[in-house]
């Protein structure tokens, strides 16, 4: 008799966390098309406000060996420190790449911004959550000239928190500039207070967050493949 072929280890998406329930559902959602795309026992853990938290969502797998895939837009405290501290007493889970400013996200958030109802022409805003973390603002202004050579125009880059001027405020100076129209991409995944304060921008057009396009759950799978591919070269 063969022997049985090697099961393939499990994924643990970790997402930040919302307190609002619409988002923890679009997580499930990930999580659910991933596990239908991979074949993998699938478990989702939040960094922070919810949980289960990420060594939670480990126990809950029940061991053997794991691939977390962190689901953040860039590479701040979370993904740095927080995660792999929270996963450091796991010795079997492969903590892969973090999504960051992924092309196919930005193009992505391109579409998302064409669904919404912009325009050609629209002076643009790309909406990120924002950080004091000076790499997660890199990777954001890494994603605002994607977005900019992608659309063919400029894009400004605006936070919905802290670290860099505010969503509202760089809507208001464009118009104050002479722009018709403003419309803003959504840098965010999930649905959530942030989103919201998007939508009272007051601008022409708003796009809806990532979380539930097919990129997304794309590049889950190419975070977990690479995971795997390069644990077995250092093998």
């Amino acid at each position: 008799m063969s022997p049985a072929p090697p099961v393939e280890p499990a994924l643990l998406l970790v997402a930040h966390g919302t307190r609002d329930p619409a988002g923890a559902v679009v997580t499930e959602q990930v999580a659910a098309a991933a596990r239908a795309r991979l074949g993998v026992r699938v478990a989702v853990g939040f960094a922070d406000v919810r949980r289960p938290t990420p060594a939670d969502a480990v126990a809950e797998l029940g061991g053997g060996p794991c691939v977390a895939v962190p689901m953040f837009l860039a590479a701040g405290y979370h993904v740095r420190s927080d995660v792999p501290a929270q996963l450091a007493a796991f010795d079997d889970v492969l903590v892969a790449e973090t999504f960051g400013p992924d092309p196919a996200l930005v193009a992505a958030a391109a579409e998302r911004l064409a669904e919404a109802g912009a325009r050609p022409g629209d002076a643009v805003v790309m909406a990120v959550a924002g950080s004091s973390d000076p790499r997660a603002r890199a990777d954001s202004a890494r994603a605002a000239r994607r977005l900019g050579r992608l659309l063919g125009g400029p894009v400004t880059l605006a936070t919905v928190a802290i670290g860099g001027p505010r969503v509202v405020d760089a809507v208001a100076a464009l118009r104050r500039d002479g722009a018709e129209r403003v419309a803003v991409a959504s840098w965010l995944l999930a649905p959530g207070l942030f989103q919201r304060r998007l939508d009272e921008c007051g601008a022409d057009a708003v796009a809806g967050p990532l979380a539930d396009h097919p990129a997304v759950v794309e590049l889950v799978g190419e975070r977990y493949r690479a995971a795997l591919s390069g644990a077995r070269r250092t093998a």
